[in-house]
């Protein structure tokens, strides 16, 4: 074989890879159906939430553990539901013929630590009791100009933190902001959906929001430590509030850099 032909059937090839590639992705998404059980009793998993992470798109079980969401051939599937291991699928073309997909998910095992409850020793006077109550140091702060506040570690120079958090452009904020616009574009998109609102509103581990936006944990605390919140906050609020808060820190960014 001339080296002429072994060339012109590699661009071939190499083309029908990108025509195939961008063919996928033009493609419409389609409605499909799947079970969801457990895989230790075999019985179907009621109110298990399915996120379509590459269309950004939620969907709940019903009681005989059934679901149907949008999705494409290779959008990934992440199955999620309190007390088992999250499941990840990537759709298939058999998925899209065929309804009916069953799904498993395994059981997890918690060894649960004592907790010791230590209440107040209150003595039933104000002035004295007040200083053994904890109290929360963070507050909020505003920036001219915007309409929304958020909470910030409390400090002489906290609004110069704030200011230089999000201006600096050498900071992982404008790192991640800047580098990673569809990750950034999902957040407005996962606000939309009710079922993934209603999903993250009830974790607290941000599993999910790490799936959705293709970062790791440390990079949401590191985001969130970069816009000044509070590590009250970050370690107590639920998944929703952090992505509330990624969401409002970032429109300040893009309004602060435009």
């Amino acid at each position: 074989m001339s080296k002429w032909k072994f060339l012109a059937i590699t661009l071939l090839c190499i083309s029908q890879g990108f025509a195939q590639e961008i063919t996928n992705d033009s493609l419409p998404a389609s409605i499909i159906k799947g079970n969801v059980i457990n895989a230790q009793t075999q019985v179907a998993l009621e109110s298990v939430h399915v996120i379509n992470l590459n269309l950004v798109r939620g969907a709940i079980t019903d009681k005989d553990g059934n679901y149907q969401i949008q999705a494409r051939v290779n959008d990934t599937l992440y199955f999620t539901f309190l007390g088992f291991k999250p499941e990840k699928v990537r759709v298939s073309n058999d998925m899209l013929r065929f309804d009916g997909t069953q799904v498993s998910l395994n059981e997890l095992a918690f060894a649960l630590e004592e907790v010791v409850v230590r209440p107040y020793q209150l003595t039933g006077y104000l002035d004295i009791d007040v200083k053994y109550i904890p109290t929360n140091d963070a507050f909020q702060y505003s920036i001219s100009g915007l309409n929304k506040s958020y909470e910030s570690r409390k400090g002489p120079n906290s609004v110069t933190k704030i200011l230089g958090a999000i201006l600096n452009p050498a900071d992982l904020l404008r790192n991640l902001f800047g580098k990673r616009p569809r990750q950034m574009k999902k957040l407005n998109e996962m606000k939309a959906d009710q079922n993934i609102r209603d999903l993250l509103a009830t974790k607290f581990d941000r599993l999910t929001l790490m799936e959705l936006l293709q970062l790791e944990k440390m990079d949401i605390d590191d985001i969130l430590n970069n816009c000044d919140f509070s590590n009250s906050f970050i370690t107590t609020a639920n998944d929703l509030q952090i992505l509330e808060a990624i969401s409002s820190c970032y429109e300040e960014y893009r309004i602060l850099n435009r």
